[in-house]
């Protein structure tokens, strides 16, 4: 469902009025939620500045309460500019806040006045939880949509009309972009300010905010590994550790079973018991990520790169880029690697998609 191309004469800025963004904070918020995506358009328009254009954004942080002081789960307090009753005029873009206040029952009120503002806005998004005040209003069903992965199940269950994915980053299906937890909503808003301004501009900030760029949504929230490690057995933890550093190696089930001490038909039981995915499932895509880093990273040949993943050949790492990713090893590489030789040593890369 992601549709990543910019928006018809939106790049030519700089003479157009500010675009509204309005963050729609229901307390108690995920700080970071806030900041993070309003530090990004903030520095966009900072950056106009020194090139003498005007602010390309007008931001604004309304609140569900009547009381300008928003409580935030970590603690902080941010103040917000206002109540969304008293919101007036036209808004470019609705950003829906996470955190615990996002996940709880709103007010009939409150849903519908998201409802109202989303058949107006460009843009509606959300960051992190704020998908299941969306939700709530029903504008994500039939849709894709994606949330912090620790809340993908609960999102899917209360919502089953909702397509939910956990893997991304951030999606985008018609006008509406949901995001992963936390960090992501600033990923969301790089592609956004990509999106408005676009690719210089997004480069421009996220080199200034000390940020890995990747503008479409489809990089993972975790690795394999990461998203895996819920087992108790340390010999399987071990095993994980010992898969990434032999990918070009034997990874079958039969050698896995055996560097285990394991018969092949036991262990393919306890592995997909205890780490919730097959071990032939696991290894493909403990190698996809790993060559996934050296098309971004590295000027490797396909060749090389699959030999020492563990594919044997450049027309085997195609076929599972194609199966997994719906896209080439080269098509990949065009996109994301580019970016990365711009500026290498301040580490901004663009991430997978």
């Amino acid at each position: 469902m992601e549709t990543n191309a910019a928006q018809p004469g939106l790049q030519h800025t700089a003479d157009r009025r500010a675009l509204r963004v309005v963050v729609l904070a229901s307390p108690p918020i995920e700080e970071l939620d806030v900041v993070g995506p309003v530090e990004v358009f903030a520095a966009v328009n900072r950056l106009r500045t020194v090139r003498q254009l005007a602010p390309l954004y007008e931001i604004e942080l309304l609140s569900t309460e009547r009381k300008r002081r928003i409580a935030g789960d970590a603690g902080l307090a941010l103040l917000a500019h206002g109540h969304y009753r008293e919101l007036r005029g036209h808004v470019d873009t609705l950003l829906i806040a996470g955190g615990s206040g996002a996940m709880h029952a709103h007010a009939p009120v409150v849903l519908e006045w998201v409802r109202q503002l989303a058949g107006q806005v460009r843009r509606l998004c959300s960051v992190c939880t704020g998908a299941f005040l969306l939700a709530e209003a029903g504008l994500l069903h039939g849709r894709q949509a994606t949330t912090h992965w620790r809340w993908a199940r609960t999102l899917a269950a209360q919502y089953p009309t909702v397509t939910v994915n956990p893997q991304p980053i951030w999606i985008q299906d018609g006008h509406i972009y949901t995001s992963a937890g936390v960090t992501a909503g600033m990923d969301l808003a790089l592609a956004l300010v990509e999106e408005d301004c676009g690719q210089a501009m997004a480069l421009a900030v996220a080199r200034g905010l000390v940020l890995f760029l990747r503008r479409p949504g489809g990089q993972a929230q975790f690795s394999v590994s990461l998203a895996t490690q819920t087992s108790a057995r340390r010999s399987l933890h071990e095993l994980q550790s010992w898969i990434a550093e032999h990918l070009a190696e034997d990874l079958s089930v039969d050698a896995l079973a055996a560097h285990m001490a394991m018969s092949p038909r036991h262990f393919a039981r306890v592995f997909t018991q205890e780490l919730g995915i097959p071990p032939g499932r696991y290894v493909e895509q403990a190698r996809l990520e790993a060559a996934r880093r050296q098309l971004e990273l590295t000027a490797k040949s396909q060749e090389e790169i699959a030999a020492s993943c563990g594919f044997g050949s450049a027309e085997l790492l195609r076929r599972a880029f194609l199966r997994v990713l719906e896209s080439t090893p080269g098509r990949y590489r065009t996109l994301f690697h580019s970016a990365t030789r711009i500026d290498h040593r301040s580490r901004v890369r663009v991430g997978s998609g």
